[in-house]
């Protein structure tokens, strides 16, 4: 990985649709060279895919939210884990330390939603207890790729 490469997948994040021929022209190197070098950073895991960033509001999806979740002590983790995996409405999970079991990070439509999530948690006998926060706006965000729904 070198700075071409690292200039490469800047320019692919901003918009993964600029040619090959306009990276090419900014870093400097042929269409064929840019297009070997795209296809060595997919092989080696260093770009994993190529998506398309939505904007989760234009789609219904207004409501950002982090619930703290401490499992049940009975709970199959790895159960958890997989259904965090496949929740369409989790956008990110993270075992964490201290009080909290995981943060997890997700997006619906309201706070029904969020009820209904929680109550998903409680109906699998995961959810030992839960602490939820609602972002009222972000002033620095991720892009939003939505899962597949289930």
């Amino acid at each position: 990985m070198d700075e071409i490469d690292l200039k490469i997948i800047s320019l692919l994040s901003e918009d993964g649709r600029r040619s090959l021929a306009d990276i090419g022209g900014t870093v400097g190197l042929s269409t064929s060279a840019i297009n070997e070098r795209i296809r060595r950073l997919a092989g080696t895991g260093a770009i994993r895919r190529f998506t398309v960033e939505v904007d989760p509001d234009a789609i219904g999806l207004r409501t950002l939210a982090f619930i703290w979740v401490a499992l049940r002590d009975d709970a199959d983790e790895a159960a958890f884990r997989a259904f965090a995996a496949a929740h369409p409405a989790i956008l990110e999970c993270h075992h964490v330390t201290g009080a909290w079991s995981y943060l997890v990070k997700v997006r619906v439509g309201g706070t029904a939603e969020i009820e209904g999530f929680l109550n998903e948690l409680k109906a699998h006998r995961f959810l030992g207890r839960s602490e939820t926060v609602i972002a009222l706006s972000s002033a620095v965000a991720g892009p939003f790729i939505p899962k597949e729904p289930r």
